[in-house]
């Protein structure tokens, strides 16, 4: 008879994700399962993130079958050989063993950091920080 309470059910929240497994270069992954994690031979779970604007190296998982869900943004899939296969992905990709593939953060991103070419005034008006965190802030009650 198994020994269920070893040989059972794994439970991994989101803070215990080990992010010191093999990593593709665009994207950050950090395994939730996987052997080392819970024991599982053929299986990988866990986060992947694809940087903004980026598409990650073509690569493969072994003998491991891959499902991917998109949780946001827009994903575009491209397999094959020499990657000659394409398509927008839905919120479940399944990728076979040893299919080189290829993710693709095709969302259009806003920009974060707009740079301005601006010529600071020679003498900048100095105007008090007022909030609830600034020592100098008087209490509004």
């Amino acid at each position: 008879m198994p020994n269920w309470k070893n040989q059972g059910v794994r439970i991994v929240k989101a803070g215990e994700m080990d992010p010191n497994t093999p990593q593709t270069p665009g994207m950050n992954r950090a395994a939730a399962i996987n052997h080392a994690m819970a024991g599982a031979n053929k299986l990988w779970a866990g986060t992947v993130t694809i940087h903004p604007d980026a598409k990650t190296g073509a690569h493969h998982h072994g003998e491991l079958e891959s499902v991917i869900y998109v949780v946001n943004g827009k994903a575009r899939m491209r397999w094959g050989d020499a990657l000659e296969y394409v398509a927008e992905a839905g919120d479940f990709i399944y990728i076979p063993p040893y299919v080189p593939h290829q993710e693709i953060n095709a969302s259009e991103n806003e920009p974060i950091v707009i740079n301005l070419d601006i010529a600071p005034v020679e003498s900048p008006e100095p105007v008090r920080w007022v909030g609830p965190n600034h020592p100098d802030s008087e209490d509004p009650r």
